[in-house]
């Protein structure tokens, strides 16, 4: 993978481990109080198909949707988190976001409405959280293997 885009290998990896982890909040959420653990996931696939689709077409257009945010959402974060403290300011952009998806965008949406608030923050806050991981890892890590003082295994 040394000829791909170091900006494109990151946001498609932060988009898929925030995307897929971050949901866990709500998810725990709806699990330790009674709720429907696939409310939100619904949710966001009756945002395109209406509530009365089935449970199968629900899903496939949530994972359709939810991708395509996550990896949206992804490559934003990607392109202007900070070098420095990237999990901090990736915990402020899940906030941010957040308040754009939930509180300004989500109420126009029944779906999205509906859902509990808290819980869904909190994903948000994971998901800006793990973009920021992911975004400093990867740039340690690339610092580390580009620096003269790593060696090759060729000079062990």
């Amino acid at each position: 993978m040394r000829n791909f885009n170091p900006w494109l290998l990151n946001t498609l990896i932060a988009a898929i481990v925030a995307g897929l982890l971050s949901g866990i909040p709500s998810t725990a959420w709806a699990l330790t109080s009674g709720g429907d653990p696939w409310e939100a996931t619904l949710a966001a696939g009756a945002v395109v198909l209406g509530p009365d689709a089935s449970f199968l077409a629900l899903l496939a257009a949530a994972t359709v949707v939810h991708g395509g945010m996550s990896f949206f959402w992804a490559a934003v974060l990607c392109t202007f988190l900070p070098a420095r403290r990237p999990v901090l300011w990736g915990l402020i952009a899940g906030a941010l976001i957040a308040v754009l998806d939930i509180l300004l965008i989500g109420r126009f949406l029944p779906a999205i409405r509906e859902l509990a608030v808290l819980p869904q923050f909190a994903d948000h806050l994971i998901f800006g959280v793990l973009v920021g991981a992911v975004v400093g890892y990867r740039d340690k890590r690339r610092r580390i293997l580009r620096s003269p003082q790593t060696l090759d295994v060729g000079e062990m």
